[in-house]
């Protein structure tokens, strides 16, 4: 083999390998745009998720503002009897009179 010979055989072998290289770098640049992708389906699912979870603790917050509980109902029960009684006691102590 003579010198051109030598340096052809070279130069082929160099952009074979520069093509292997580019095609395991083209290779690795989809999986990493796959996984981007992915992440940004996590982010937009997760976000959804944070929005509905937000959404329902103002509707549970809101709620429990507006629940009444067996004991205050009991306690509004209790005063409005006693009102009933005071109100009766006045008005027997009127009709006395």
């Amino acid at each position: 083999m003579d010198q051109n010979e030598q340096t052809l055989a070279l130069f082929t072998t160099r952009v074979r390998q520069m093509i292997l290289q580019y095609k395991d770098m083209k290779k690795e640049n989809s999986d990493l745009y796959a996984m981007v992708d992915e992440r940004d389906a996590r982010i937009k699912e997760l976000e959804a998720q944070l929005t509905q979870a937000r959404n329902d603790y103002n509707s549970l917050k809101m709620a429990k503002m507006i629940e009444i509980s067996d004991a205050d109902m009991e306690g509004a029960q209790k005063r409005l009897a006693k009102l009933i009684r005071d109100v009766n006691k006045c008005i027997t102590l009127l009709s006395e009179k």
